[in-house]
């Protein structure tokens, strides 16, 4: 049976017009950011269409991961997921979601015909009752009317139920109206509607293509995607139109005009030639605005005498001293309503973190404080490191993933009085502004990060930014305290941080093994290997690599290393999805935040139990997934949510450690090999580090700086309004 991958055609590498042999680039649906190579004869594809591909996979010996497809096909997206949500909705209380997903397991994706044209089928479906039949069968009956004309007619124009299903909860009655008349609109009021989407249902309801309308929702949205790319906060004017032009594939004549109408509308914001995607000006608007009143109540003053009697007490209960430093950031953590802790990996951020805590809540013994950090991993680490109950910022901040909000907010702020945020470095603009406009009841923040680790995914390089302002006093912890294991590779994260190529030491705990790309799988595999005969397990072992494609890339290595180390076994279950085969044991990467389930992006676990369909009365399969006695379900619905973790991305990395990490080093990555991303893999390392592949190319990627920093104007920003205290570095 052959497999198939559902895409997007995104660029053509190769391709012979005489036997229609093609060699293309393609993004594959749910997971966009992740690209394949798909090889065979098919006719030029067009772009922003779904293909559904038939084939197999093949592992290129020089090219690595490809799809060979024998044919394509134009499919439309499954709406599973809309449906179980549309049953589990205000129109039919008592329905939760597992029961809506029973629902459609039983009776599929035309259940809503089924029950109009014969209720009885509901008796069909396990543990359903006369009640739960009654809410559904008016649940119907009062949507039916108005929800089916849309369905129909957007479905008939290529609009999937579960983005229709969004549609009706924004706009109601009016959503036929409303978006027949501009289907652009969706893109800015609804979640999870983009250009590309938004333009497919235009393009079917016969917009023209050079429509001012189509062009502006464009501009917006290429703006947004520049500074996806870039991290930057803005746009410079001049850079746009190329853009966008090259997007639309046709001059735009009044670029102008068109610009000004977004500018009108709020949609973007334009300042001294910079272009602002409104999320983002409004991001930095609202730090700096914070930063400016923060805070509206202080805390009161604390007594000296109880301080330095608590400061003593705590020392000698964990039998360390604080250097001068380590005071200094307590000192500022007491006497200042914001502070700012940095340092590289075994300066003692943790032991003084400890001490910020233990010391507020004996001076403060009636005030609340909160911890948290962007990242699962890195709240539990700071948990388990500082005895501390830490969460995740979209957690403390209850987030909502269907509707990208959050709950805390102006008009719900936290019941905090201190706020300590870990890991800050990964904080994008974004984010921290959702974090000051739910603290207006805080009185005092500590801010804690490595200023030379890797910005955030995201927009903005916040933490930078509140560093070079001078507003906030900054301690950085320069003295290395890990003095016993992986004290070799503490001083290596140094020696890169510091740009001191002659320091670059690989003896003790750091080992670098010198060999070509196409060698680095067989020797993971090797070392690995050894690594178990020396008693450690797979979760103490962590590959890192730069890109997910080629040779020595996230799929490969994990492929193999799964094959190696978690080989096909008739007792163990498995469950194949694309390229991927889900074997139990396996080791499971956490992509996204499942807020619900207490799962979040970056968390790793263990694939316990695989529950094939036919043993399911669900007719589903599951798998179920351990991540440190959190256990969470994912069926085909969610199944994108996780991938493998035998090897991960460095940026999936940061807030983590481990003891033992792998680092290939190899030519195919050297576009992004630079100081950040190499200190940052070195410094998840809290054992032994071993490093494979080109020395020469690491020497380089040390003193590599990032081709440009990212540009924002936050710092500005917060410079303007705020005219008195100024905290030189």
């Amino acid at each position: 049976m052959s497999d198939s991958i559902v895409c997007r055609f995104v660029s053509m590498i190769f391709r012979s017009e005489a036997t229609s042999f093609s060699v293309g680039r393609f993004s594959l649906y749910e997971l966009e950011e992740r690209t394949m190579i798909v090889t065979g004869y098919f006719p030029m594809p067009e772009k922003d269409i779904l293909y559904r591909c038939y084939g197999e996979y093949v592992e290129h010996p020089k090219y690595g991961m490809q799809f060979k497809t024998e044919r394509m096909e134009r499919v439309l997206a499954s709406d599973e997921d809309s449906l179980v949500r549309f049953l589990s909705g205000p129109l039919f209380p008592g329905i939760g979601k597992k029961f809506a997903q029973t629902m459609f397991n039983v009776l599929g994706e035309t259940l809503l015909d089924q029950i109009k044209q014969d209720p009885s089928v509901l008796d069909l479906v396990p543990k359903m009752s006369d009640k739960k039949k009654k809410a559904i069968l008016e649940g119907i009956a009062a949507s039916e009317n108005q929800l089916e004309k849309t369905v129909a007619f957007l479905s008939s124009h290529g609009l999937g139920i579960r983005n229709i299903m969004r549609l009706d909860r924004i706009y109601g009655e009016k959503a036929l109206t409303v978006i027949t008349e501009n289907p652009y609109r969706m893109i800015d009021e609804v979640d999870g509607i983009g250009f590309v989407t938004a333009d497919k249902l235009a393009m079917s309801l016969g917009f023209s293509e050079q429509n001012p309308v189509r062009i502006e929702a464009c501009l917006i949205s290429v703006v947004m995607e520049m500074c996806m790319s870039t991290g930057d906060s803005y746009v410079e004017y001049e850079k746009i139109q190329p853009v966008l032009e090259k997007r639309l594939g046709f001059a735009v004549e009044d670029f102008d005009g068109i610009l000004f109408s977004a500018l009108s509308r709020g949609l973007l914001e334009h300042e001294e030639g910079r272009i602002y995607h409104h999320s983002q000006i409004n991001a930095e608007k609202a730090i700096a605005l914070f930063s400016s009143t923060f805070p509206l109540v202080p805390m009161e003053p604390y007594d000296m005498n109880e301080y330095l009697n608590e400061l003593t007490l705590f020392q000698t209960s964990l039998a360390i001293e604080y250097d001068k430093k380590q005071i200094d950031a307590i000192n500022s953590f007491l006497d200042y309503d914001l502070s700012i802790l940095t340092g590289g990996p075994g300066t003692g951020k943790t032991t003084v973190v400890r001490g910020m805590v233990n010391l507020f809540r004996e001076l403060y013994p009636n005030h609340q404080i909160a911890c948290c950090a962007p990242t699962g991993r890195a709240a539990k680490r700071l948990a388990e490191l500082t005895k501390v109950e830490c969460q995740t910022i979209h957690s403390l901040l209850k987030w909502d993933l269907e509707s990208n909000t959050f709950g805390m907010n102006e008009e719900n702020p936290l019941n905090v009085d201190c706020l300590i945020i870990d890991e800050f470095s990964m904080v994008d603009a974004y984010l921290f502004a959702a974090l000051c406009k739910a603290s207006s009841n805080v009185k005092k923040i500590v801010i804690i990060g490595d200023e030379d680790q890797l910005p955030s995914v995201g927009p903005g390089c916040v933490l930078k930014d509140l560093i070079d302002s001078e507003l906030f006093p900054v301690t950085r912890l320069k003295t290395i305290f890990r003095q016993k294991e992986g004290s070799d590779v503490t001083a290596l994260a140094h020696a890169i941080q510091k740009r001191d190529v002659d320091a670059l030491k690989f003896s003790g705990d750091v080992a670098f093994f010198e060999c070509s790309q196409y060698d680095v799988k067989d020797l993971c595999i090797k070392i690995v290997q050894s690594a178990l005969d020396k008693g450690y397990n797979l979760s103490d072992i962590q590959l890192l690599a730069c890109k997910y494609s080629g040779v020595a890339g996230i799929d490969r290595l994990n492929s193999a290393l799964q094959e190696c180390f978690n080989p096909h076994d008739l007792s163990l279950n498995q469950w194949k999805s694309g390229h991927r085969i889900f074997r139990e044991n396996d080791k499971i990467l956490q992509l996204k935040n499942q807020v619900d389930d207490g799962v979040y992006n970056g968390d790793i676990g263990l694939l316990v139990e695989v529950i094939p369909a036919s043993e399911d009365f669900n007719s589903q399969s599951r798998l179920i997934v351990d991540f440190d006695g959190v256990f969470a379900e994912y069926t085909s619905e969610n199944l994108n949510n996780i991938t493998h973790a035998y090897c991960i991305s460095v940026h999936k990395s940061q807030g983590s450690e481990y003891p033992i990490v792998i680092l290939p080093i190899v030519n195919e990555a050297t576009f992004m090999l630079q100081r950040r991303l190499i200190y940052t893999a070195v410094s998840r390392a809290k054992k032994s580090l071993v490093l494979l592949g080109n020395k020469e190319l690491f020497v380089k990627a040390v003193l590599k700086e990032e081709k440009q920093l990212r540009c924002t104007t936050l710092k500005q920003r917060m410079l303007k309004m705020n005219k008195e205290r100024i905290f030189p570095l």
